[in-house]
């Protein structure tokens, strides 16, 4: 009988790397553009990314900090979502340089803006599709015994859905064609959405 690598996490791995964010992958990337209660817009990878629930329709991302994301979704209450893809993928690298508060990602990465029909961040305009958000909750990720977390979750609901109509086909969205990209773990390591294969679920 073969056994396992066990560890505990609070323990140490025991290994030249972290395997946790290799084991949970691809992780999609959540691309979340904002702005400031001031003005100021931000554009962010964030790898910790899902869609939680679908009626109502939200998504949820984690920042490791209070990084600006989070302060400015803080203040105004909104975010895009924005599908990072293989195409973009070096702008979206781009995008997660820690540069100063007033710096505005999107002219950084050479990204154009488009206009959001019911929140104020723009939207990347070359990305295949967009979700327009409200804020929820904010909360911090605390763990057991109430140990304080680095961590912060941000849940909001989908208000408005962008596709661009290149990606539609046969009134389904071509997830394959648009390539979203999923991060697996190590450092440097994505993965490219390329082709799908179907399942019926049973009953």
């Amino acid at each position: 009988m073969s056994t396992t690598h066990f560890y505990q996490p609070g323990l140490g791995h025991r290994l030249p790397h972290d395997p946790l964010k290799a084991i949970i992958a691809p992780r999609p990337i959540g691309w979340i553009s904002t702005v400031s209660a001031s003005g100021l817009v931000n554009l962010a990878p964030y790898s910790f990314f899902n869609m939680v629930s679908d009626a109502p329709p939200m998504v949820m991302f984690s920042s490791n900090g209070w990084k600006d994301s989070v302060r400015n979704v803080e203040e105004t209450g909104e975010f895009v979502a924005n599908l990072a893809v293989e195409a973009l993928a070096r702008q979206m690298n781009e995008s997660c340089a820690p540069v100063p508060h007033d710096v505005d990602e999107f002219e950084l990465a050479g990204l154009a803006k488009a206009p959001s029909f019911l929140v104020a961040p723009p939207r990347v305009a070359a990305a295949p599709a967009a979700l327009e958000c409200k804020c929820l909750s904010i909360q911090q990720l605390n763990g057991l015994d109430d140990v304080e977390g680095s961590n912060f979750m941000v849940i909001g609901q989908i208000v408005g859905v962008h596709i661009d109509p290149a990606y539609l086909k046969d009134g389904r969205f071509d997830t394959a064609a648009a390539s979203p990209l999923g991060r697996c773990g190590y450092r440097g390591d994505y993965v490219a959405v390329s082709s799908l294969f179907e399942m019926v679920r049973p009953g």
